[in-house]
């Protein structure tokens, strides 16, 4: 059974970077498709980042580019959230998410995923 617990989640002051870790067991992380999530309190859970199980191919929301960094260790079967310069809108409950190992796609929708930790807060604020 393949499983997802996120760490690192904390309060950090605006500007400030954070690194969020997703630690995956029951299945090689070299086969699955994971994305990072998160929902802000009143809204709905959206997608930031996804990290493709084929090629390690990323894709980010558009209001994350060039902030948040996705990436991957095979060995520790993890997978990381870089965010930098953060602000009072990356407070939020983060989410780690999985596709089933037959679909390789990165997708930044809920309905696409199949897996889910039961999520790590963040809070940016002075």
């Amino acid at each position: 059974q393949l499983r997802l617990e996120e760490f690192g989640g904390a309060r950090v002051q605006p500007g400030e970077s954070l690194r969020l870790s997703c630690v995956m067991t029951g299945l090689g992380l070299e086969g699955v498709t994971v994305g990072w999530f998160r929902q802000q309190p009143g809204k709905e859970r959206e997608g930031m980042s996804c990290i493709s199980a084929s090629d390690a191919s990323t894709l980010y929301q558009e209001s994350v580019k060039g902030r948040f960094t996705i990436s991957r260790d095979i060995a520790k079967n993890t997978v990381y959230l870089e965010m930098t310069r953060m602000n009072s809108e990356d407070t939020a409950t983060y989410y780690c998410a999985a596709r089933i190992p037959q679909f390789k796609a990165c997708k930044l929708t809920t309905a696409a995923m199949d897996y889910w930790g039961k999520g790590t807060l963040v809070t940016v604020s002075t």
